[in-house]
């Protein structure tokens, strides 16, 4: 189902002319209104005059997250103070938290950029969803609630975690939508198969997850454990929150939601943008967003775009999905290695759950990494000998991959730490 027809098919001339008209209106105000950006300018010499396309758009200098947390918490802010009605934030887990703030029309975009999301998954009003996301400061709950409230779908806004609850909701009230993150609709499907559910025999469809990278093969893993279709969702706090881009019913590429989101790929050691189809950094520029618009902000996320129509019908430009991270990028002996890369190893194998833990540390001068990984209950009823010959498996197959010695460890089921919200892959000791 496409929601908004005109935006999501428009012809690619008549699509750029909009992002140009819309880029110089966006540069003109925050010259006019973002003393950070006005600076910003100034240094690079270009004035709103100089804005005269969307390919201009390469003369701006780039937003970080440094940035926005160095201005924290109303220096992006683009309207007086008194016209924003919500205020989001990240986690601050990292640092000084980044401030997304909204006005009353933001919010109406929101609503609007959503219901596009949850259409993709074929979301309608005779739809029951249950939001599973975490209300609050974190973007994801109220993201998915306004859009489901757009499309007048059955709103269940569950929140994250109470498991258990979880469960009698969706077989109580026939939850056909459920939308939370990959790793958690995992632990749901874990705990359903211990309190004895079939999922087949449930209506539930489809999954629209999100908030942390995932793979594949764990896309595989969910579908299969909760019979449903699994579709990737997008969003950054920085942008907007979810809402930024999605996968359709064909999962060929996150249709981005370009008339209100301006991608670019660069190259993220010297910020040149890259041709379509070439890795590289992700980059948004807020075409529309009045509370805290912001300009070629870089998410460290790798990807590349495509171009080609979709079979879905769209005419948007699309992503793959993240394959990794600027910033979780870990150097191991001088290789680079992602998570997703591990991820998409162990998806392959039989016998392992896809719940793990990337275990980094430094013996002396030389780092180490290791790789626990959950067993099923079969090979955890094998006999020791075919463990260390399964763990040794995998370490080839993960050299392979990353083209360095990793050391994997089986674990019983279980023993992994289950997260209600983002998964926590990695462990780095080297920084303890």
């Amino acid at each position: 189902m496409i929601w908004n027809k005109e935006y999501e098919t428009m012809e690619r001339e008549k699509l750029s002319a909009l992002q140009g008209e819309r880029l110089k209106e966006l540069i003109t105000r925050v010259y006019e209104n973002v003393p950070f950006y006005r600076k910003r300018m100034d240094e690079a010499g270009i004035k709103p005059a100089d804005i005269n396309s969307i390919k201009d758009i390469a003369r701006l200098p780039f937003t970080t997250k440094l940035d926005m947390r160095d201005v924290y918490p109303y220096g992006l802010l683009a309207v007086p103070e008194e016209d924003i009605v919500e205020v989001h934030t990240s986690s601050g887990t990292t640092g000084t938290p980044v401030v997304d703030a909204y006005t009353h029309n933001d919010i109406e975009l929101w609503k609007e950029v959503m219901a596009r999301t949850l259409a993709m998954g074929d979301t309608t009003k005779k739809d029951i969803v249950q939001n599973a996301y975490g209300y609050g400061l974190f973007t994801g709950g109220l993201g998915v609630h306004y859009g489901a409230m757009k499309i007048g779908a059955n709103l269940i806004p569950i929140s994250g975690g109470n498991t258990q609850r979880q469960l009698q909701v969706m077989q109580d009230f026939k939850t056909t939508v459920l939308t939370c993150t990959p790793s958690y609709s995992l632990f749901v499907a874990e705990e359903g198969k211990k309190a004895g559910l079939d999922f087949a025999s449930l209506p539930l469809r489809v999954g629209l997850l999100g908030a942390e990278p995932w793979s594949d093969g764990m896309r595989k893993e969910i579908e299969e454990k909760l019979h449903i279709s699994a579709i990737d969702i997008y969003g950054l706090t920085e942008i907007i929150g979810p809402g930024v881009s999605a996968e359709c019913e064909y999962k060929d590429g996150l249709h981005i939601n370009e008339d209100v989101f301006y991608p670019e790929i660069i190259d993220p050691d010297t910020g040149k943008i890259l041709p379509d189809g070439e890795k590289g950094e992700l980059v948004f520029t807020t075409l529309t967003k009045e509370g805290t618009p912001v300009i070629r902000f870089r998410t460290r996320d790798i990807t590349y775009l495509m171009r080609e129509k979709c079979q879905c019908g769209r005419n948007t430009v699309r992503m793959h999905r993240s394959l990794g991270r600027t910033d979780d990028m870990l150097i191991i002996r001088g290789v680079n290695v992602f998570p997703s890369q591990i991820e998409e190893v162990l998806m392959t194998i039989q016998g392992v759950e896809p719940h793990y833990q990337i275990v980094v540390d430094r013996k002396g001068q030389l780092d180490s990494i290791e790789v626990q990984v959950e067993m099923n209950d079969r090979l955890f009823s094998d006999e020791i000998k075919n463990l260390s010959k399964a763990e040794k498996m995998i370490e080839e197959k993960l050299y392979a991959t990353l083209n360095i010695h990793t050391v994997v460890k089986l674990v019983e089921t279980n023993s992994i730490e289950r997260s209600l919200g983002k998964a926590k892959r990695v462990i780095d000791r080297r920084q303890l």
